[in-house]
């Protein structure tokens, strides 16, 4: 009896020495792999939702990068026509970006007339919509995200009539009323300071009212530099706020349409700021 006890103890004694060794082995082979599962799953998952939240708020249209798609604008007999073509040669393939392949926006000379447009395709890279332009300079801002390929919104110039191929400089004045109101719905932009190289919140103020979705969120706002050269395009910082951010990387005077969707009317809200 005596003799089977220690027999057994004996056993289990090199039973759990096995499972040490064993584990000590497998420790080492794959150290803190729980660990480091989690980590990843959580570090993926708040970098998503960066992503998305910078998305959401603020396109970027990568000012500084070497453009591989060339849009080309042309209008004749009230309708605006734009053919697509990459560096190759090729036509490009579009990605959806808020419901629509292509937002096409249009503004005179001055920043007086403000179009946002949507053209539909007719053709391998030709995409068209109708528009009646008054005679003027306009330039056209082709905002779109070719799959696979850089691209950068610059400023196309075209004209309108005969007589306009020159245009004084624009002589925009900073607004002091802040409360505009258009088919009889007020909005007020309460932001009050706009300094360059900082975080800037444009909050606008709907008065007691919600607008309706319009182009996968409760607004846009476009924004141009008094030269019609910076081309800034920004969303909602949420799905239920009527708060956009951005950053102006040089002071001076810029232009910004606000648009909002209110009973099936799609306002845009002109405002002048200065940026110190």
């Amino acid at each position: 009896m005596k003799k089977s006890r220690m027999i057994w103890a004996g056993s289990a004694i090199v039973y759990l020495c096995v499972v040490i060794a064993s584990y000590s082995v497998y420790a080492s082979i794959n150290p803190k792999s729980d660990e480091d599962d989690n980590h990843t799953t959580t570090g993926q998952g708040e970098e998503n939702m960066n992503h998305q939240h910078s998305h959401h708020k603020h396109e970027n249209h990568g000012e500084n990068i070497a453009s591989e798609v060339t849009p080309k604008v042309s209008y004749t007999n009230g309708e605006i026509t734009i053919e697509l073509k990459d560096k190759n040669n090729h036509v490009p393939e579009l990605e959806v970006s808020h419901e629509k392949y292509m937002h096409f926006i249009v503004v005179s000379s001055d920043l007086k007339d403000y179009y946002h447009l949507h053209p539909e395709k007719k053709g391998e890279g030709v995409y068209q919509t109708k528009v009646s332009l008054a005679g003027n300079s306009y330039k056209a801002f082709v905002d779109i995200k070719p799959k696979g390929l850089q691209y950068s919104v610059k400023p196309i110039e075209f004209h309108v009539g005969e007589g306009h191929h020159e245009h004084d400089d624009n002589s925009l004045v900073a607004d002091t009323d802040f409360t505009k109101t258009i088919n009889g719905q007020t909005v007020e932009l309460t932001t009050q300071r706009f300094e360059v190289n900082k975080e800037i919140t444009f909050n606008f103020d709907v008065k007691d009212t919600k607008p309706d979705p319009y182009l996968g969120a409760l607004g846009h706002v476009v924004i141009l530099d008094e030269d019609g050269e910076k081309y800034i395009h920004v969303h909602p910082v949420a799905d239920d706020k009527t708060v956009f951010e951005t950053q102006f990387d040089k002071p001076g005077i810029y232009k910004l349409w606000a648009e909002f969707k209110f009973e099936e009317q799609v306002n845009a809200y002109p405002f002048v700021i200065e940026v110190k």
